[in-house]
């Protein structure tokens, strides 16, 4: 449920009191006293004996879509009234095809693929595919960004991204292409991409790329025909070059600020993780770096709360947990760099977490093997399990990555309007949850600003409020 913002007083910080947290929904936070326990339970021996989810979650559909290990991320937008998800399709092997399912969830209950758009010439393409995928409004059209990469064998070499017009739906008749970013000087595609309206206005697409930085590019100017100047900045990883870095950042979110009034980007790359103020896109500012951490020699993704504050980060190796760090002292300038987090989470330690969404002080995340898992850091130094689900039931160890531990749950994503969760597996396909309890999130609600990937496309990212 929904907290009251009469409640309680904004805080000083993101940390909620356990009794407040608890008060407001006991149902789920009786799972903390399981700690991690549940999804460490789960394993992937003797299913049989085993429970598949915890009791506060309600699978509300699966669908299946296809070859083993042909599902990567997924996108949920955030209208009720537009019940669509996207799913980026890639290839594994012989396996899959590659581009974007489209999912309806007019009935949550019975969700189904409503369209699909496939790359031309799917044999000529070499490599992955689709992989990350995005949507944004402009000018009151909605539009789908999905990334993709192409090897040298095959057309396509420089593609980044195709854009779709997906305003129609859920007529597909009038889903069309509407832009390709090309990259020409870094050829080779965009891994990982984020979508963010900015506090000037613009909605921009950040790209992971075959070099020592992000490319920025302004979209309204990709769908409105001028796509050969849309890239319009980038946004550096210290050291990267020095260091011969084929691609400087993996992932990357981008958020308000809204204590400071400032544009934020907050990366994972080459030697941790970074902190930018890019409120001006042409001279990006470095805040904080977060190098020199045991166990990290490169971020994956790093998601910061609401405030700024707390931050969780994923690392992309077999027994790494979700760490989580404090950057208060470096923002304070009491410090230059951080190289200490103050907890880690993880569900079991024989797998790896992938990708997550917070919504303070919840952490949704698509755990790879271990499913859909959700964790509270009310208290940032004792995060505890809340929720999860098995959408793997498959064998330990038989997918990708060096360790082949990556196979599962792909992506997440929560609609904050009425709390929906999805999930992409890679082997299992779509599911659609409930976690009973969860019916929305709102920052205000919690006496933090309003701040989470869903981007605020009317009223743009200055309205998020600066409790």
């Amino acid at each position: 449920m929904r907290r009251s913002p009469t409640t309680r007083s904004a805080p000083d910080s993101e940390a909620l009191s356990p009794t407040r947290w608890m008060t407001t929904i006991g149902a789920v936070l009786a799972f903390l006293a399981l700690g991690s326990a549940p999804a460490a339970a789960q394993g992937h021996g003797d299913q049989a004996l085993e429970p598949r989810g915890s009791e506060n979650i309600e699978v509300l559909s699966h669908v299946p879509l296809g070859a083993r290990l042909s599902i990567a991320d997924i996108e949920l937008e955030q209208e009720v009234g537009r019940p669509f998800a996207y799913v980026a399709r890639m290839q594994y092997g012989e396996q899959g095809q590659k581009g974007t399912d489209i999912v309806s969830v007019a009935d949550p209950e019975n969700a189904e693929v409503i369209y699909r758009w496939r790359i031309e010439n799917q044999e000529l393409h070499d490599r992955t595919g689709g992989m990350d995928v995005k949507y944004f409004r402009w000018d009151g059209r909605y539009y789908v960004v999905q990334s993709l990469q192409f090897g040298q064998g095959g057309p396509n070499h420089d593609l980044g991204a195709v854009l779709l017009d997906v305003t129609s739906l859920p007529d597909t008749s009038g889903v069309e292409e509407a832009a390709r970013i090309r990259a020409p000087e870094t050829p080779g595609g965009f891994h990982n991409i984020f979508v963010y309206k900015h506090s000037n206005g613009r909605v921009y697409l950040f790209a992971t790329v075959s070099g020592p930085y992000a490319n920025v590019y302004d979209l309204g100017r990709a769908v409105e025909g001028d796509v050969e100047n849309a890239l319009v900045a980038q946004v550096p990883v210290p050291g990267a070059e020095e260091q011969g870095a084929f691609r400087g950042y993996h992932d990357f979110y981008v958020g308000y600020h809204p204590p400071s009034g400032t544009d934020r980007f907050y990366g994972g790359g080459t030697g941790g993780y970074y902190v930018y103020d890019i409120t001006d896109l042409q001279q990006p500012e470095q805040l904080v770096s977060l190098t020199g951490i045991s166990g990290v020699r490169g971020g994956h993704t790093f998601t910061p709360g609401p405030n700024g504050r707390y931050a969780v980060a994923e690392t992309e190796y077999q027994y790494a947990p979700l760490r989580i760090f404090d950057m208060q002292p470096a923002l304070d300038g009491e410090v230059e760099n951080i190289s200490s987090p103050i907890s880690a989470w993880t569900a079991n330690w024989r797998n790896l977490a992938h990708n997550h969404e917070v919504r303070w002080p919840l952490v949704f995340v698509s755990g790879y093997e271990d499913g859909l898992q959700v964790f509270s850091m009310e208290d940032p130094e004792h995060p505890k399990t809340v929720a999860w689900y098995d959408t793997y039931l498959g064998p330990h160890k038989t997918g990708g990555c060096g360790d082949r531990v990556c196979n599962g749950a792909f992506g997440v994503d929560v609609r904050n309007e009425d709390g929906l969760i999805v999930i992409s597996d890679m082997v299992t396909g779509f599911w659609a949850f409930r976690m009973e309890g969860f019916q929305g999130w709102d920052g205000d609600d919690w006496g933090v600003p309003d701040v989470s990937s869903a981007q605020k496309w009317e009223t743009g990212p200055a309205a998020s409020g600066g409790n």
